[in-house]
């Protein structure tokens, strides 16, 4: 995905500001170098003073005072290096010290875009999805399906809580893999506890290890945020651009529908968010504990429509999981 402007002026605020950093701790290796080795100030100011009198020989037409300051320079680096080494200095204490010596922290390499930029990137995605450490948690290398009962039947013919739920999961991977190039939309629905949330943190790490621009929002602060852009007479531009980013990131994961206080105000934003995302092509996925008769209740039919024409419902079955791991824990405590 191209960065919107904001997050590019960001990724390249993090360079200049790292360039800073670099020159004001190669200032302080080089005062320290002076301090213990006064020798070496002299060399630098020897050096300087060789290249600008270079440049006057060559303005005046002196073709050989290149060749004359090249072979005064060598002379000059050995006796620094010399002086260097005898102090105990690395070789290269002097120099500017680059987290990225392909681009030189600039983000850019040879015209293109440097890996670190891309790395730069992901670690803004992870930011402003908003559940960066909880994807470190909950991920498809973390997921267990020690807590899915073998022998209890959901309602699916034919299969139990532990062979649904390793279906779902291989659906999961494969929408999260295929994203790019398919798009799509999935709504989770089923009881506290099934997994859903899990579920979507598991896409989104995916997803943004794909370099697909995520944002993750309890539907109580989608609809803060809605609100705040809508009635606020002196909208901050924070505000402002998460209100648009929410509209035109790739994916936009909506956990907990329908656990926000409810009003014609939230079901119209709701609308609006799913059908604008819809007409530009950008992924959504929802996680509520509603059934879709209970979503056309409670917001409107016009949403439950969208939803059914456009989003694949993945209902999940069983019990609280989080109950099932405090039986589990409390179990081992006890042996």
């Amino acid at each position: 995905m191209a960065l919107s402007n904001s997050q590019y002026n960001a990724v390249m605020r993090e360079y200049g500001q790292q360039q800073f950093r670099n020159k004001h701790e190669q200032d302080e290796r080089i005062q320290a170098v002076y301090e213990r080795v006064p020798q070496i100030r002299l060399l630098d100011e020897t050096i300087a003073t060789c290249a600008a009198d270079c440049a006057r020989r060559v303005l005046a037409g002196d073709t050989g005072a290149r060749a004359s300051l090249k072979e005064k320079l060598a002379d000059l680096k050995e006796q620094k290096q010399v002086l260097l080494k005898s102090a105990g200095f690395p070789a290269d204490c002097m120099e500017m010290h680059y987290c990225c010596p392909d681009c030189q922290d600039t983000g850019y390499a040879g015209g293109q875009r440097c890996h670190c930029f891309e790395q730069a990137r992901t670690q803004l995605l992870y930011h402003q999805s908003n559940i960066r450490e909880v994807m470190e948690r909950e991920n498809f290398a973390t997921f267990s399906f020690a807590y899915f009962d073998a022998g209890q039947a959901v309602p699916v013919p034919g299969m139990t809580e532990l062979t649904y739920m390793k279906q779902v999961v291989r659906r999961c991977r494969t929408f999260a893999e295929n994203f790019r190039q398919a798009g799509g939309n999935l709504l989770f629905t089923g009881s506290t506890g099934v997994g859903k949330t899990f579920l979507t943190n598991c896409i989104a790490k995916e997803l943004i290890d794909r370099f697909v621009s995520v944002i993750y929002l309890s539907s109580h602060d989608l609809f803060e945020i809605f609100s705040k852009y809508k009635f606020s007479y002196d909208t901050e531009e924070e505000v402002e651009d998460s209100y648009r980013h929410i509209l035109d990131c790739e994916m936009l994961i909506i956990d907990d529908l329908g656990t926000e206080v409810n009003n014609t105000f939230v079901s119209s934003q709701l609308f609006y968010c799913i059908n604008e995302r819809i007409n530009r092509a950008r992924g959504t996925i929802i996680s509520t504990n509603l059934s879709m008769t209970a979503l056309r209740d409670t917001y409107s039919d016009r949403v439950t429509s969208r939803l059914m024409s456009h989003y694949t419902t993945i209902p999940l079955y069983g019990g609280d999981i989080r109950m099932k791991k405090k039986m589990i824990t409390n179990s081992s405590i006890k042996d």
